[in-house]
């Protein structure tokens, strides 16, 4: 049985804005707990209550502060080693982190965010929102996505953000042949009608641009099943609809499933694939957003996901641009195949299928239109063992380039994205890496461009243009007002975690030390 970790946090009086075990997005199995991530998670509660109780605080509000934030930094730090920049007076005091780790530092873009279509989360009515004229109803669908913007804009440092839709196929007509609009239209979780419609809610309530959303349109949506490929003209039609009345700026792709029922999936190098690309280049959309990796999805077409098919498209197709999710890591941290020496080097952090990536940049050192990204990538593999986290984004910036790895972060299944943001602020790849690897230290400037600067780019948004202009939009004002009256972020992730979570008996995953 699997339950939202919030769920399970809540049961067990867990209160930490740094996740303690690895959540499921739904695209792999729920593991149990490490014993290091229950080292990390005992800490975390020993160390808070102490400095909550001598600081004079409640312990909620010492773990919402930046002081509860570093206090679980330094709590890795002593179960993992030194992977995150935190000074013991950090956790006693805000002021050393804020002036080491400003807020605002960096123009941040998160290029995989979620909200989900009719699926309440379990989030209190807080009668903050409610007063700033966030009218939340107690309906699911009203419920979620203003959680949502809550913990994405109020709670975090992210300041545009790319709704990322997941696989679902519109119904374009009824029985009886009438049109269908919105809601009537279905498509899933997240269908491309309803990211359209949640960016502009967006938009319009801060006043400026901060959302824009991709569309799920594939080549596998729409069939011809006499033909045995897609149906041309439906296919179009849609497309349409989501470039000129969706307003759409990416694709988003799930080769490994079939919302279409063709009986397959598609890959990025098939023919079908191609003639969607030319489709799209002569309606001027030239992004396209994969999903590669974590292939749980599909028992029978995951192996649609492994990202071999990126190189033959990426090569043929040198004017359109490939982001792939998750830097294409096939197993999540606590799926039973990532303890498997096979698919997981300690020494040497090779990771099953996010090595396919790195060789095909090898091979083909003039490729500059493949961007892998990080979401479900750097916090899952952060949370498990910082030191792969450092393979991971040490070979990305390595072999892509800092100015072509991508943030994401798969929010809101892991609550607030900030406790993602904090980590990467601080994380640095170690000396010893460095040294036998041939890594290269994560400067500031590089950080800038991997959390923002290349998603702008991608996206055509103007950095300097929208840093000016976002501090005197709506949202900002509201932000301002909402932790003025005391607004907190819940310490909430939303992902799945077994329900029987008791601790391994053993530390099952293999040791980078």
């Amino acid at each position: 049985m699997w339950v939202r970790k919030v769920t399970r946090d809540r049961r067990k009086g867990v209160d930490s804005p740094f996740p303690t075990q690895v959540v499921s997005n739904e695209e792999f199995i729920p593991r149990r707990q490490t014993s290091r991530q229950q080292q990390v998670e005992h800490l975390i509660g020993e160390m808070s209550e102490a400095r909550a109780r001598k600081l004079g605080m409640d312990r909620r509000d010492f773990m919402r502060s930046s002081m509860g934030l570093a206090t679980c930094f330094l709590a890795a730090n002593t179960v993992y080693g030194q992977a995150f920049a935190v000074e013991e007076a950090e956790t006693w005091e805000a002021a050393p982190g804020g002036k080491k780790h400003p807020k605002g530092e960096y123009f941040i873009v998160d290029a995989q965010a979620h909200f989900t279509n009719g699926v309440a989360l379990d989030f209190r009515n807080n009668p903050i929102i409610q007063g700033m004229g966030f009218k939340l109803k107690n309906d699911a669908d009203a419920y979620s996505f203003h959680n949502f913007v809550k913990e994405m804009f109020f709670d975090s440092e992210t300041e545009m953000v790319i709704l990322s839709g997941v696989p679902g196929r519109e119904r374009d007509k009824d029985e009886r042949g009438n049109k269908l609009e919105g809601r009537a239209r279905g498509g899933g979780i997240l269908p491309s009608w309803l990211m359209s419609q949640a960016a502009r809610e967006i938009n319009g309530l801060s006043g400026s641009v901060r959302a824009l959303n991709q569309g799920n349109l594939a080549p596998n949506h729409y069939w011809d099943r006499a033909g045995k490929r897609p149906d041309r003209q439906a296919t179009i039609e849609q497309m349409e609809r989501e470039i000129k009345q969706y307003g759409i700026s990416s694709w988003k792709w799930y080769c490994h499933t079939d919302p279409g029922r063709t009986g397959g999936g598609f890959q990025l190098d098939d023919d079908n694939a191609q003639w969607f690309y030319e489709e799209s280049k002569k309606r001027g959309v030239k992004l396209f957003s994969v999903h590669k990796g974590f292939s749980y999805q599909s028992r029978t077409l995951g192996h649609l996901a492994n990202p071999k098919d990126v190189e033959k498209a990426a090569l043929r197709n040198p004017d359109i641009n490939f982001v792939i999710y998750h830097s294409a890591l096939e197993h999540g941290p606590n799926e039973p195949e990532f303890k498997d020496p096979r698919k997981v080097d300690p020494t040497t952090g090779d990771m099953s299928w996010h090595n396919l990536l790195i060789e095909i940049r090898k091979r083909n050192p003039q490729m500059r239109n493949v961007y892998p990204e990080l979401g479900s990538f750097f916090n899952v593999l952060v949370i498990t063992d910082p030191v792969l986290a450092m393979h991971g984004v040490g070979k990305n910036v390595k072999y892509y380039g800092s100015d072509h790895v991508v943030w994401g972060t798969d929010c809101l299944w892991w609550g607030s994205p900030q406790w993602c943001i904090e980590a990467f602020k601080r994380f640095q790849i170690s000396d010893d890496l460095c040294e036998r690897f041939g890594y290269q230290k994560l400067s500031r400037e590089d950080k800038a461009r991997i959390l923002g600067v290349n998603v702008a780019r991608l996206y055509g948004i103007d950095v300097k243009a929208n840093r000016k202009a976002l501090p005197a939009d709506a949202l900002s004002r509201l932000k301002t007002a909402y932790t003025g009256l005391g607004g907190q972020r819940e310490n909430a992730a939303y992902g799945w975690v077994r329900a029987d979570d008791e601790p391994l008996p053993s530390d099952n995953l293999p040791s980078s030390r």
